[in-house]
């Protein structure tokens, strides 16, 4: 029996959440094209006959601009610490040099594999080149080309790192898939939706708190807040008459239902809270810890 923790690591934006989502074949961590959507460590954990992989989805790698950011780089830190392999991940279309000062920078001490991801967006060209690249870095034992929106390239990845997995006992029994509470994934589908759609500002500003949950026979009642930094923020989220906080509503409801497998009653209100990222009893209370 193989068991282990492989930990995936990158830059924002390069697929770790939609990497982790395909090889676990489950929706457990939310995903947006803008950058900084991860923002705490997610694990998943992958149990089969002869392996149980437990990975963790984190945070992009960032220079910390506020204490939100500390604590999303503590995540990394912690994951970092704790890992049996280490798995990288590049899209093939960013720049490789930072790429490789990033991952330099991370002076692993454990076995990594190197994801290059989004190859279904690049040329075979540009694959190659970035393969060659990375493959003649010393801390990566071997290079996989993957789509992770697609599925290429997965069952050979999983494959490889089963071979650098130690041997012992399962960490979790086989139903188990994740370490997060219900109300977690809750919270995430709601910023997931914040992200989709407002203007490029706002989901950077926005923390959401779930208040109440409530298992009824019939639905399960959910009430969450929405944080804000300044009132202009908060009217922003609400949109005329309350329009665009009502559509917000019904299509993370929608999302939580369909994660649920039951029918939901999600109510939601939006509270300001002055410079709440730069707080720390703040960030507690959002469960940044």
């Amino acid at each position: 029996m193989k068991t282990g923790f492989v930990n995936i690591f990158g830059r924002p934006n390069a697929g770790k959440s939609t990497l982790m989502n395909a090889l676990m074949g489950e929706k457990l961590a939310i995903v947006s094209p803008k950058v900084q959507t991860t923002r705490h460590r997610i694990k998943g954990i992958l149990s089969e006959k002869d392996y149980q992989i437990i990975f963790s989805d984190t945070p992009g790698i960032i220079n910390p601009r506020y204490k939100l950011h500390e604590k999303m780089m503590q995540a990394v830190k912690n994951a970092l610490e704790d890992a049996d392999v280490a798995l990288l991940i590049v899209d093939v279309n960013d720049n490789l040099e930072e790429a490789d000062a990033v991952f330099s920078s991370l002076k692993l001490r454990v076995p990594a594999l190197l994801a290059i991801n989004k190859i279904d967006l690049a040329s075979e060209i540009k694959v190659k080149e970035a393969a060659n690249f990375f493959s003649a870095r010393p801390y990566i034992r071997k290079t996989f080309c993957i789509s992770a929106r697609q599925g290429l390239g997965l069952t050979e990845l999983i494959n490889e790192l089963v071979q650098l997995l130690p041997e012992g006992e399962p960490f979790y029994g086989e139903e188990t898939m994740t370490d997060r509470p219900v109300r977690f994934f809750v919270s995430e589908l709601i910023r997931e939706k914040i992200y989709e759609l407002y203007e490029e500002e706002i989901p950077y500003h926005t923390a959401v708190l779930i208040k109440e949950y409530s298992e009824k026979a019939t639905l399960d009642k959910i009430v969450a807040e929405i944080i804000v930094e300044r009132e202009t923020q908060k009217v922003i989220l609400l949109g005329k008459e309350g329009n665009k906080i009502k559509r917000l509503g019904t299509e993370a409801r929608k999302e939580i239902e369909e994660f649920l497998q039951r029918k939901v009653f999600l109510e939601l209100f939006v509270k300001v809270r002055p410079k709440w990222r730069d707080n720390e009893l703040y960030l507690k209370e959002y469960g940044y810890v």
